[in-house]
């Protein structure tokens, strides 16, 4: 069964979604982001996604106190991407009561060094998160695109012992226009280790599409903006996802 997971992107203290990572293309939903983690508890979310873009694109945690906040709020699971570049921005996070944490651009830059952090804070406590759009892997809130295909990235954090990896489709991302699910598929046989989808899911149908390639290890479906707007619930996306 696929599970869905709520999105929080944080911009500035507010909770945003931005058109494929475009920081100029910026919709704002909220002022009080631990508000929204606990609303999207209550919808029914038993996992939730944050990003911190301010991180990503200036390259260290920015939101520290907005995400402490978050996970005194709510009892679900939270994972936090953007900005991890060291090893003591993993610790910090991992102090605010976050479940795991979501290497991008350390991943791709230095994935010789997943091994050593899988080893040190433990597979199920570090993720991986791989931005690509067109099969090419993008860093550093994905102002990069490098020449990194993502399933050898796939295969090398796999090879690490890194319990998730999160692919996105930077193409689909906060643009309503579906899954990519024939990527997700390559992903996902390219790997043993548990992937979550991320991307253009935006209706009932897209988890429909992602449950029919049969792969176990695609345990997890992020969805942002459709949610936002109203489009689909929690709770409809759950039942689909059976």
């Amino acid at each position: 069964m696929i599970t869905i997971i709520p999105a929080i992107d944080l911009k500035e203290g507010k909770c945003v979604r931005l058109k494929q990572g475009l920081a100029s293309e910026v919709t704002e939903y909220s002022d009080s982001p631990a508000e929204m983690a606990t609303h999207w508890e209550k919808e029914g979310g038993e996992f939730l996604h944050v990003v911190d873009l301010d991180g990503a694109f200036e390259g260290k945690p920015i939101h520290v106190e907005e995400l402490t906040a978050i996970c005194a709020a709510v009892e679900m699971p939270v994972e936090i991407g953007g900005g991890i570049r060291t090893d003591e921005d993993i610790e910090n996070l991992l102090a605010t009561g976050v479940t795991r944490v979501i290497l991008g651009t350390r991943a791709c830059e230095h994935p010789e060094e997943l091994a050593r952090l899988v080893e040190k804070f433990g597979g199920e406590r570090i993720a991986v998160g791989i931005d690509a759009r067109d099969g090419k892997v993008q860093t550093k809130g994905w102002v990069e695109t490098t020449d990194v295909n993502a399933v050898d990235l796939a295969k090398q954090v796999d090879v690490a012992g890194v319990g998730t990896i999160i692919y996105t489709d930077t193409n689909r991302d906060g643009m309503m226009d579906g899954v990519n699910a024939f990527e997700m598929g390559k992903i996902c046989s390219a790997v043993k280790c548990e992937v979550v989808a991320s991307g253009g899911v935006s209706s009932l149908e897209d988890i429909k599409r992602l449950a029919a390639l049969n792969c176990a290890n695609l345990t997890g479906a992020i969805v942002g903006k459709a949610l936002y707007e109203e489009t689909v619930t929690v709770k409809q996306l759950k039942k689909a996802a059976k």
